[in-house]
């Protein structure tokens, strides 16, 4: 029995599959579901777990290269939970680019986590190092 870390099976099923230059796409309780795309919904009530909150559990277990991000996230948020959103991705390098571009790279992903965080543009791709 796992005692730490990431405890649901689903997410770390996800994980083991990740290889080099893969992606894993981290989004929020809007984002459209995608059909063929495996996808683990972890969303409870609104903001549970958000998008940092799922990335501070899997900083540790997942190296991650890059991330994508939609270039929208800045202009429809307000300071506060901009600010918090982007405190979690400190240190990664990030790449904004517009929404559109960025749903493109979605079914190319391993995975897709479903979260209850209401950050508007809030998703996330992370490439694997």
């Amino acid at each position: 029995m796992l005692r730490q870390g990431i405890l649901n099976p689903a997410v770390l099923s996800l994980l083991a599959r990740v290889r080099h230059t893969n992606t894993l796409v981290i989004a929020d309780r809007g984002f459209p579901s995608w059909p063929g795309l495996e996808t683990v919904d972890l969303s409870l009530v609104d903001d549970v777990p958000t998008v940092a909150q799922v990335l501070a559990a899997l900083r540790p277990n997942f190296v991650i290269g890059r991330v994508f991000a939609a270039s929208e996230l800045h202009g429809a948020n307000a300071a506060a939970p901009l600010a918090r959103h982007l405190a979690a991705l400190e240190g990664l390098e990030l790449v904004f680019e517009p929404h559109l571009d960025f749903k493109k790279r979605v079914p190319g992903a391993v995975g897709l986590i479903r979260t209850g965080d209401t950050v508007q543009y809030g998703n996330v791709i992370l490439e694997s190092a």
